[in-house]
Formats: structure tokens, C-alpha cells, sequence
């Protein structure tokens, strides 16, 4: 089933859908995630006509975080590898063999159609990544990694908007991955029963339609049991937690010459079997 924030009739709601119609289901979906109070939506849920999905606005199916998203540094081996040309991969080689996290602020999470800000007056190099979202359904603290997936919502796409030179010029992320709109997510969220565990997920993004990053989430070195049980081992990660499990390669900072984004630019991020998410860059 799918889960989702949405506009209709001029107000906004959190709503699920089974990809033909959506039915209303709580004010916001922090809401919802609340009231499932760890369980998966029902059929009880869609009871009614519902409307159309394609007569509703798709919102980011998380607007307003109740946390910082937890993020994945280098958790793909082929983005380390491609990191090394800006210098950014020589820390985490110190660290190898651990996971490297970091905090993304989004006090709002754009969504499905919303436009990037560029920050062009800051930002020179401003990047894309694709990548997996994972959201909890309950509050996680001191869980194992075979309780982990009890404890996963469902998924979503995701794109870390990144302002490369901010990032690199501090020694931490936080700014340059933190600015306003630099955080995308949608179009929904993917209940984890439509999934196995662990999914492995074909994932890509495009750049006015070049294909840019092509990969598989098989490939992440740290996946999400890992993850969970590592981080609530100190940590209670709270119902609603957002956790980006990382980009492959293919960035913008990649390439020779840099590809970096430029107003105009339309970013495509896709993985199967949750869908799309595509914005433009002001």
C-alpha cells in the first residue's frame, strides 16, 4: 500500500492509496504513522470511494520532520571511489570498516513537481543524489538487527541536494547539505510488505533526461537492519525517522568536468517499485 500526503479540494491530508484512488486518512502523516502506532495500514482504511490519485496534489509524503533526516555517507563503494577527485573520500578511509552517518536539517521537505533552490548567491557546484528512504514506524531504541524490520514503515525515494562547496569547506556536512528545498522526498511512502526484506531495488536519476546514476540498493555496504540496530543502540529514533541510505555513483561532482546543476535543470530520481520523484532548479 502506499502512503501519502496530498492536497485536494484545497486542503491538505495524509491518505492512502492503493495506485488508482486515495482515500483520507489522517490530517498529516505524522498523524497516521501515530495512529498505525507500528502496524501496517489495513484494508479498513480505503473504505469508501476515495478519489483519484490523478486528482490530487502529491506533497512530500513527510513535509515537516519531527527529526533531522539521518543520513549515509559513502555507502555505496563506487561513490567513495568517485569522491576521491574532490578530496572528500580521505576521512572516511581513516574510519573503514564503520559506518559514516551525518545530519540533514529539513524544517520542510519538498516534494513530487516542488522547485530546488539553488542558492546560486552561495552555491557553485550544487549536486544530486539519489537514494533510498526509509522510514520507521515506531520508535526504535536498543533493537536488534532481527527485530529491525519490525520496526520499517515502508520506503520512498529521496534526493540529498548538495552544496558541494559548502560541504567541503567545513569539517562537517551539516551546512552544506542542510539548505532550504535541498532536501526531496516522494511520492509516497511504499509499505515494506509490498517489499521483501532488505529490497534490492533498482535506483537511477537522470539530468534533463541523461542518465546519471544507475545502480542497485544490493549494493549498499550498510544496509537498514544494520543500520537501525547500530544507531538505537544509544540513540531512540523516533516514529516518522527519516533514514537515507546513501547514493551510488554517477554525481554530479563525478564526472570530468564536474556536472554540476544549473537553474533549469530538471533531476529525475527513480527506484523500482516506489516510483519517481522529479524537480527543477530554479
Amino acid at each position: 500500500m502506499k502512503l501519502l500526503t496530498c492536497e485536494y479540494a484545497g486542503r491538505a491530508f495524509a491518505g492512502v492509496s492503493d495506485g488508482s484512488r486515495v482515500w483520507e486518512a489522517a490530517p498529516d502523516m505524522l498523524s497516521l504513522i501515530a495512529a498505525l502506532d507500528g502496524a501496517l495500514p489495513g484494508a479498513s482504511l480505503c473504505a469508501g470511494e476515495g478519489v483519484p490519485l490523478e486528482a490530487v496534489k502529491l506533497l512530500s509524503p513527510i513535509p515537516e520532520p519531527a527529526q533531522d533526516v539521518v543520513c549515509l555517507g559513502m555507502n555505496y563503494a563506487e561513490h567513495s571511489v568517485e569522491a576521491e577527485r574532490w578530496g572528500g573520500d580521505a576521512e572516511f578511509k581513516k574510519n573503514a570498516g564503520k559506518a559514516v552517518y551525518f545530519s540533514k536539517r529539513a524544517s520542510r521537505i519538498i516534494g513530487p513537481g516542488d522547485f530546488i533552490d539553488g542558492h546560486f548567491d552561495i552555491v557553485d557546484s550544487l549536486d544530486y543524489e539519489a537514494e533510498l528512504a526509509v522510514i520507521l514506524g515506531r520508535d526504535a531504541y536498543k533493537v536488534s538487527e532481527a527485530e529491525a524490520e519490525r520496526y520499517v514503515l515502508g520506503y520512498s525515494v529521496f534526493n540529498d541536494v548538495s552544496a558541494r562547496n559548502l560541504q567541503t569547506a567545513h569539517k562537517q556536512f551539516y551546512f552544506g547539505k542542510s539548505l532550504d528545498t535541498h532536501t526531496a522526498m516522494g511520492p509516497w511512502i511504499v509499505t515494506r510488505d509490498e517489499f521483501g526484506w532488505e529490497p534490492q531495488l533498482g535506483i537511477r536519476c537522470y539530468v534533463n533526461g541523461e542518465k546519471r546514476q544507475d545502480s542497485n540498493t544490493r549494493y549498499e555496504i550498510y544496509g537498514a537492519a544494520h543500520v537501525i540496530a547500530e544507531l538505537s543502540a544509544g540513540i531512540t529514533l523516533k516514529a516518522g525517522t527519516i533514514i537515507a541510505m546513501g547514493t551510488p555513483a554517477g554525481v554530479g561532482m563525478g564526472f570530468t568536468p564536474p556536472k554540476y546543476l544549473k537553474s533549469g535543470d530538471v533531476v529525475r530520481c527513480e527506484i523500482d517499485g516506489i516510483g519517481a520523484l522529479e524537480n527543477t532548479v530554479e
